[in-house]
């Protein structure tokens, strides 16, 4: 712990402007030509505050434990890693202007992307303007794609709209006695939530799969009965939710009270959590949800930052630590190949385009990107089985086999 308040403590001095953060070395200290530059400064903000706040956090959980990694071993390219946190408290507005200071106030020599499709849009519209290369750990929705980028990589197997792939074709290629024959879907109204949710609902659709519920609720919903209801009406033989947590909890209880029993449930993000099964008082077996990200898996470097968080921060990490520390693992990897970490434009340009051609070995897998920035991968899927997450797609990743049909609620 003592490692994780040094760096806070680094963190919020130069937030409030009250210490010369390129200034890390011990006075008289021999120092390699890199470090005479200074430090590599990351500007980074994140909702630390606000609706995203909560993996907000992983997110910069994950960036710490990187740099921790990364400065453990001299930095890159011989420079120890600073990063620099604003709080854009989950306000698009306040993120474009944090990420405006960050480069031409801060002067800092990279930039690392927020959480959530609705902030990484501003946020790299900034990025893009000044010319700088932005990964980024939590920007998922087809939207982001749309926007003309040419800098901007997401760190992560998969879009939104492909985050149920694996699923999908398992689905598809059942016996045609056993293939559900319908399906309802209910969706935060969220650009990664709807797509999560429509990109499983338009390739089971293609495949004959009926769409009987079709339903788009508001961030504030809080009574999810009527939407539950019409659901049961129909007697779906898949219920898909595009979600986060609360609104996935409370689409689970409602379901429950209603005794809607279909043949597999599926929801994103809300069932990834570790506080999801309790929240859902035992429904919470059988469920699926894609995830990009487990402990357990034999990746490169990955039991290294499952150890440095745990030493860090006392638990386990999470997806959305993973996320972040697998930008900085894509970073480090493009900084060592093409010998620089500065912002001028031909820096930033080299690693740029090393970016978008190679492949990265990270702790979420192998990842290279298409030309808009889109990962071309795909999630695993868990599902709670006998109360464990367990991986049961795809078949070289799986700890169990899927269960279906589920057992009832």
């Amino acid at each position: 712990m003592a490692r994780v308040h040094q760096v806070l403590a680094i963190i919020s001095l130069c937030a409030l402007g009250l210490t010369a953060c390129a200034k890390t070395d011990e006075p008289g200290a021999a120092q390699s030509p890199g470090q005479q530059q200074g430090a590599v400064r990351v500007g980074i903000s994140l909702p630390l505050t606000g609706d995203f706040s909560e993996p907000g956090k992983g997110i910069q959980e994950g960036y710490q434990v990187w740099a921790d990694r990364v400065n453990a071993k001299g930095g890159l390219l011989g420079r120890k890693v600073e990063l620099l946190f604003r709080d854009d408290a989950s306000d698009p507005n306040r993120v474009s202007s944090d990420y405006e200071s960050l480069i031409t106030q801060d002067k800092v020599d990279l930039v690392f992307g927020p959480f959530s499709s609705r902030l990484v849009i501003p946020a790299a519209k900034v990025a893009e303007s000044y010319d700088m290369v932005f990964v980024e750990p939590a920007g998922a929705a087809a939207e982001v794609f749309e926007q003309g980028f040419t800098r901007l990589f997401y760190a992560a197997p998969a879009i939104a709209d492909d985050h149920y792939n694996y699923l999908a074709d398992y689905l598809v290629k059942l016996p045609a006695d056993q293939r559900p024959k319908t399906a309802a879907y209910a969706s935060l109204d969220d650009p990664f939530a709807q797509g999560t949710a429509y990109g499983l609902r338009d390739r089971l659709a293609a495949a004959g799969i009926e769409t009987v519920v079709d339903e788009v609720y508001p961030p504030e919903t809080t009574d999810f009965a009527p939407i539950a209801a019409k659901i049961a009406a129909a007697n779906p033989d898949l219920v898909v939710g595009g979600t986060q947590f609360e609104d996935a909890v409370g689409l689970v209880r409602a379901l429950q009270e209603l005794k809607v029993q279909p043949k597999l449930a599926a929801f994103s993000t809300g069932p990834t959590l570790p506080e999801f099964p309790e929240a859902v008082t035992g429904a919470a077996e059988h469920i699926v949800s894609p995830v990009g990200w487990s402990a357990t898996a034999d990746l490169p470097g990955n039991q290294e930052m499952v150890a440095r968080y745990k030493e860090m921060f006392g638990g386990e990490p999470n997806e959305d630590a993973a996320n972040g520390y697998t930008v900085g693992q894509i970073i480090e990897a493009a900084v060592a190949a093409v010998r620089c970490a500065d912002p001028s434009k031909a820096c930033q340009d080299k690693l740029t385009q090393h970016i978008r051609q190679a492949t990265f070995q990270t702790v979420v897998g192998p990842l290279s990107f298409d030309d808009q920035g889109r990962p071309e991968q795909a999630h695993m899927i868990q599902q709670y089985v006998n109360g464990k997450i367990e991986i049961v797609l795809p078949e070289q990743a799986e700890t169990a086999d899927l269960v279906y049909p589920k057992r009832a609620w």
